[in-house]
């Protein structure tokens, strides 16, 4: 750990005082650095969510989910320009697969959004899954909230596309966008992933290919047949994100959805139930970094390697390790 990170001497400020400093001032590296602290859990992470927090919940947060070849990339650096041209600051937190060897983003942002490097009024970081289900990295939500509290006006979350499990972005965003597109046979899948219940807009991106009517339809169709919502129910928006086709449909339809969820409480409701999560989370990541330092990585390991032998069962081992003093 740097000097500068750890900001002055031992006690002069809290870590990463200095970062979060010139972050505020609208420094990317500043940014960048502070999230791979949050990312990778560095000391001084913790120090820095607890000045931030009490500044989030301004920013609106839309994710954009779905199977994978569905354009979603393409679809984000569209709405990304759209609301730039709104005159909001926006950021792209793009969760990207993992590499099996490094753990870092496979795909990174040095390929997306190449025209918005140069825009200080866009931000655009990749965060690795690293193996995390749901479709989204473990500290998204972090990263948000940091984001949020310096100031961004609209934060797109895009999940990593694995098709099945990415239902948790529902608890980082204010409106969920299920992108899927013509010919590929995602629809049925998506619905039987439960991804279709948590689509706040329907979007059938690639529009201008053949099928995209029928694909409208059976959206449509699987809508009226699922459980429903009494008080808002999900549009369906064509796009063509190459050719930027629908764009301004799709940002109207995420107003509309954001206007209804304020009025009606279901941002609250979305908002309690991502708090929850996040103190549940960050008490599992407590309880065992405590129990390690209990029990000592030596112990640790060696039950480890005895359910690996099978000569303790996984159930005896924690029965062991909670019995450890």
């Amino acid at each position: 750990m740097t000097h500068e990170l750890l900001g002055g001497s031992r006690g002069a400020e809290p870590p990463g005082g200095r970062l979060l400093e010139r972050a505020r001032s609208g420094d990317k590296r500043s940014v960048a650095r502070l999230i791979s602290m949050i990312e990778n859990d560095e000391p001084g992470a913790a120090a820095v969510m607890r000045t931030v927090y009490p500044e989030t919940g301004k920013a609106a947060i839309v994710g954009v989910t779905g199977p994978p070849g569905g354009g979603k990339s393409t679809l984000v650096a569209r709405l990304g320009a759209s609301y730039r041209e709104q005159g909001a600051r926006v950021a792209v937190v793009a969760v990207d697969p993992s590499s099996p060897f490094t753990g870092g983003a496979l795909l990174g942002d040095r390929i997306r959004m190449r025209d918005g490097f140069l825009d200080d009024g866009l931000f655009i970081r990749s965060m690795a899954s690293r193996g995390h289900s749901g479709g989204l990295a473990r500290a998204t939500l972090r990263v948000v909230n940091l984001l949020d509290a310096l100031g961004t006006g609209v934060i797109l979350v895009e999940t990593v596309g694995v098709g099945q499990e990415e239902v948790e972005v529902v608890r980082v965003a204010d409106t969920v966008c299920l992108v899927t597109v013509p010919g590929l046979g995602d629809d049925i899948q998506a619905l039987k992933a439960g991804v279709l219940e948590i689509a706040d807009v329907l979007v059938v991106n690639k529009s201008d290919r053949p099928g995209a009517d029928e694909t409208v339809r059976d959206l449509a169709t699987m809508l009226s047949l699922g459980k429903g919502r009494l008080e808002f129910t999900p549009p369906i928006v064509r796009t063509s994100a190459q050719s930027g086709e629908g764009i301004a449909e799709l940002v109207a339809a995420i107003a509309k959805h954001r206007e209804w969820a304020a009025r009606s409480g279901e941002r609250e409701r979305r908002r309690l139930a991502a708090a929850r999560g996040e103190i549940e989370a960050l008490l599992r990541e407590e309880l065992v970094r405590r129990l390690r330092g209990r029990v000592g990585a030596d112990r640790v390991d060696d039950i480890v390697k005895r359910v690996a032998a099978r000569s303790l069962d996984p159930y005896t081992a924690i029965d062991e390790l909670l019995s450890t003093r």
